[in-house]
């Protein structure tokens, strides 16, 4: 852990000072980057190469649909505070441009002169329409005339047509027409997002034998973009008029609505109605093909209010989020090897759930541990006889929930079910809407969460009678209750019947479900509320305990670290000497390295494989170790505007377990980490000489189950 430099504050360098934060926007981008170096991974698998390509597209799209759009709202008020970086809104949104051409750029070279032509090594063919032969181009036409051309329709824009209203993230082609009696005409052509992106084709040998039979989807692993399906076809939509061009492009809107909450008499009538604006929010980004006429490109800057700024020019297929349809192609030889998840021993028996936790506190860390027993947990007690009631918090639930099929059996079954849905999950709305209406109809108690404020805690309440009075069993952790995201997330998982924190959460589900005012929480940390001063007094507490025996240390592993307070808190235990260690995997508006302020901090980023999402705070405290878990991040909507939970691991075969085979294992990764500069950029962390290699991604898949005990 390396040996504590005692530094003094220099006089000239207030904690306040502006130079001691990178901007939060911009940091978000450096991990954005860190998502480009993994597609750019020579050392992925193909497939795994396409989809983080895919995911930085994603990533872009939702950065530009909240975040910028945000920053340019912040504009138009004329915003005067700024965040603790000290960047107006116009220099975040003009630094955003530059720092992000560079990533487009490298993002498409990576498409186009690197997966693509391996993708075809491989077996697998994106083409172009210029690229298809005459029967497949033939066969295409065919397909596009029963299946496509229904479901177009082309809007004209001229003086009797006015400019059509686009849609956000659609993929639209900017047709131009040469009418004989009007001369040039402008139209606008949605291409329907109901088809896949990447239409698969037969190849020209097999082309006649799939018309023949009156297919044209095949197994066939040749692909071709939907809108150059389209765009070859237009003169049977447009007959009897010269097609000049076909240009593609899309626009990005603004994805978050202001919801009046304290004025909605139903806040679920309310969401529906803000994800529906959505497709009409303010336009922030056009995204147009490099071919696109200067005329055409002004006709849509000029209609859509946009600023020069918010235009951006690419080199090949627009959105290329799309590209991960291509995982569904069956390629083991071209994906990550697939593993079996580890059971705890003490989980794989017939013996009931709750006897077990009555017995030990059980530590579930996944994908390495399978979702498994946290079905089992809420599946038994929906059918346990002496389960009385059932209480949980769901945030991003996924389709299909085996969680949500519980809980309405549960119901079915008599007991007392609440649950809290958060209807305000961004860009699960509409899901977690559905959800919320079945659960109703099948006569659970549902709460859609507190006005101002969202329900990120990731809790479940289990209240039983038993032979010596009422026991609470309890789960959480760090991740949502979505069977789906815990075979690719990250998160830990704890079961216990730990009675004061069973009393601690009773406590918060009658503050979520009632009119309680009680923020006494005697083991769990609760925010809003005294969360962050709780944190800060750790973090101050580890000071005063290096004071003392000059080894204080602290670990802190997160989704982003934002929170100014919470910085600062760490500056000045870097300032007395405590060594800290910080692994966020996202956004980090910490400064680390910065002479007599944060010498003794270190920042690490673990991109790979899983997404990183959960959550350890570890402090040494003296040998008296003290480790917390759970849903928060160390930012102001999580601390200010969530209800999030905190809470201890104290069974100390498991805290051991947690810092040695999990937290450590992680800060040790010297092949997927990447250590932060201080001025903002990383590095990736290499190994010292004779040190070998450690993937602690890898290393978990190959030890899982060592947190029980016992390898599996």
């Amino acid at each position: 852990m390396g040996k504590n430099k005692q530094d003094n504050k220099p006089d000239s360098i207030s904690l306040d000072d502006p130079s001691l934060y990178i901007n939060r926007e911009l940091s978000w981008i450096q991990f954005n980057h860190r998502v480009l170096e993994e597609a750019l991974d020579k050392s992925h698998p193909l497939l795994e190469r396409v989809k983080f390509i895919s995911i930085v597209a994603n990533n872009l799209d939702e950065f530009f649909m909240v975040r910028v759009s945000g920053l340019r709202r912040q504009l138009a008020a004329g915003v005067l505070k700024t965040p603790a970086d000290g960047m107006t809104p116009a220099e975040q949104l003009a630094t955003i441009r530059q720092n992000l051409l560079p990533d487009l750029t490298t993002q498409y070279e990576c498409w186009h002169d690197d997966l693509v032509p391996k993708l075809e090594q491989a077996g697998i063919k994106i083409l172009h329409y210029d690229d298809l032969k005459r029967k497949q181009c033939k066969l295409m036409r065919k397909h596009f005339k029963k299946e496509i051309f229904p479901a177009l329709t082309p809007l004209a824009f001229d003086p009797g047509h006015p400019f059509p209203h686009i849609s956000t993230l659609s993929i639209n082609l900017a047709v131009v027409i040469n009418d004989p009696i009007h001369g040039q005409r402008f139209a606008r052509l949605k291409v329907p997002s109901t088809f896949p992106r990447l239409l698969r084709i037969p190849s020209e040998e097999t082309a006649d034998e799939y018309q023949s039979l009156g297919l044209v989807q095949t197994i066939s692993n040749n692909f071709v973009w939907l809108e150059e399906v389209v765009g070859a076809n237009l003169d049977i939509l447009f007959p009897g008029v010269e097609i000049v061009d076909a240009y593609p492009f899309r626009i990005t809107r603004d994805a978050d609505p202001e919801i009046e909450e304290d004025e909605a008499s139903d806040l679920l009538v309310a969401i529906e109605e803000s994800v529906r604006m959505r497709h009409f929010g303010s336009a922030v980004r056009l995204e147009i093909d490099k071919t696109m006429s200067e005329q055409v490109r002004e006709i849509l800057i000029t209609n859509l209010s946009m600023a020069p700024y918010q235009v951006y020019t690419v080199d090949g297929p627009i959105a290329l989020a799309n590209v991960m349809e291509l995982m569904d192609i069956n390629r083991p030889d071209l994906k990550d090897e697939a593993f079996q998840p580890s059971v705890p021993p003490k989980l794989a028996t017939q013996e009931s759930i709750f006897s077990v936790i009555r017995r030990h506190n059980i530590l579930l860390y996944h994908p390495y541990d399978s979702f498994d027993p946290v079905i089992k947990f809420v599946r038994e007690a929906a059918q346990d006889p002496n389960v009385l009631a059932i209480k949980q918090a769901l945030y991003r639930v996924g389709p299909n929930s085996p969680i949500v099929a519980a809980l309405m059996e549960a119901r079915e079954n008599g007991k007392q079910v609440a649950v809290l849905v958060e209807l305000k999950a961004r860009f699960d709305e509409e899901n977690n809407i559905v959800w919320a209406r079945a659960l109703e109809e099948a006569g659970v108690h549902v709460i859609y969460g507190l006005v101002g404020l969202k329900t990120h805690a990731k809790v479940c309440l289990v209240v039983r009678h038993e032979h010596d009075g009422i026991q609470r069993y309890v789960h959480m952790g760090t991740g949502n209750y979505n069977d789906v995201t815990a075979r690719i997330y990250a998160d830990l998982g704890y079961f216990t019947c730990d009675p004061v924190i069973g009393a601690d959460l009773s406590n918060l589900f009658n503050a979520l479900t009632g009119y309680s005012l009680n923020d006494e929480y005697n083991k769990v940390l609760v925010a809003p509320g005294k969360m962050r001063a709780q944190l800060i007094a750790l973090i101050d507490r580890e000071i005063e305990q290096h004071k003392k025996d000059g080894d204080g240390y602290i670990a802190l592993k997160m989704n982003s670290l934002v929170d100014k307070q919470c910085i600062k808190a760490l500056y000045r235990a870097s300032q007395a000497g405590v060594k800290v260690d910080l692994q966020p995997r996202g956004i980090c508006c910490l400064r680390p390295g910065v002479p007599g302020v944060s010498d003794n901090i270190t920042v690490t980023s673990i991109v790979g494989r899983f997404l990183e999402h959960t959550r350890i705070y570890y402090f040494r405290n003296g040998g008296n170790e003290e480790i917390i878990t759970g849903s928060a991040d160390l930012m102001p909507r999580n601390l200010n505007r969530r209800v999030e939970n905190l809470f201890p691991v104290e069974d100390p075969q498991l805290k051991t377990a947690l810092r040695d085979e999990i937290l450590n294992i992680h800060l040790k990764d010297n092949v997927k980490a990447r250590r932060m500069l201080p001025n903002g950029e990383y590095e990736r962390v290499q190994p010292k000489d004779g040190e070998p290699e450690l993937n602690s991604q890898l290393w978990l898949i190959e030890h899982r189950g060592v947190w029980h005990g016992e390898e599996a």
